[in-house]
Parts: C-alpha cells; sequence; structure tokens
C-alpha cells in the first residue's frame, strides 16, 4: 500500500473517534490487530479499540484527538496528538470530575491493505489523571 492510503486510513480512524461512530473502526483495523501498548484490559483488534474509545467517550463526550505532526511510508504512519477533553462520566472508577484535560502523545501504526494491524503508542496517562484531581 502507498503512504497515501496508510494515511487517509489513520485521518478515518481519527475522524471516526472524533465523532463517535466507532463502528467504522471495523474497516479500518484488522479483527486481529495488535496493540503493543494497550490500555488497561483493552482486547485485540477493531473490537478492542471500540471498547477503549466507547469508554473514553462515555468519560469525555466532547473528546477529540487532534494530530500535530504526522510522517509516513508505504507501511508505517506516526504522529504527535494532542488529546483533549472534559470529564462529565466515569473513568477508571471515579466520578465525573467535571474538569478539562489535554495531554499530548505519540503514536507509531503500522498498515496492511489499508487496515491498521501493529500500533506502538504513548500518551501522558499521568498528566491526565493529575489534571483531572485523580492522581497527585
Amino acid at each position: 500500500m502507498s503512504q497515501e492510503v496508510n494515511i487517509a486510513a489513520q485521518q478515518k480512524f481519527g475522524d471516526a473517534v472524533n465523532s463517535g461512530e466507532l463502528d467504522l473502526l471495523n474497516d479500518l483495523v484488522a479483527e486481529d490487530a495488535v496493540d503493543n501498548d494497550p490500555a488497561p484490559g483493552q482486547g485485540p483488534g477493531h473490537a478492542g479499540y471500540k471498547a477503549f474509545f466507547g469508554e473514553m467517550i462515555a468519560a469525555f463526550p466532547d473528546l477529540h484527538i487532534e494530530v500535530e505532526r504526522l510522517v509516513a511510508n508505504d507501511t508505517d504512519v506516526a504522529f504527535a496528538y494532542t488529546l483533549t477533553g472534559t470529564h462529565q462520566g466515569p473513568l477508571m472508577g471515579h466520578p465525573a470530575s467535571g474538569k478539562t484535560m489535554s495531554v499530548r502523545g505519540m503514536q507509531i501504526s503500522r498498515f496492511e491493505n489499508g487496515k491498521l494491524v501493529e500500533r506502538w503508542g504513548s500518551s501522558d496517562e499521568q498528566g491526565m489523571l493529575q489534571q483531572l484531581g485523580l492522581a497527585p
């Protein structure tokens, strides 16, 4: 696949999360996709991503991913992003705080045939918890 196809798939992934249309991930993530840095309890493939982002959207109904910088080749897309949202629902056993958060992260995604098949990434989870008053 070309880098243009991979970039388009990654952009559609972000659009699906930002719009809350998580069923679109079925066509963008392989059923057996591997996440090398999964969220606690996150399952494999598109079902795992849908469950994770479903929980995040329930906690942050205004969740938004903004890509700050993106580079790609014929197999991989790497990008830095900012994740923002207002904590309006339960998160990891904590009730809504009403506070906003803004955290940075980076991700590398490997694609085959226009679908995400493997991911490496890191987000500032500690920073998010601190901004929400849920961690020291």
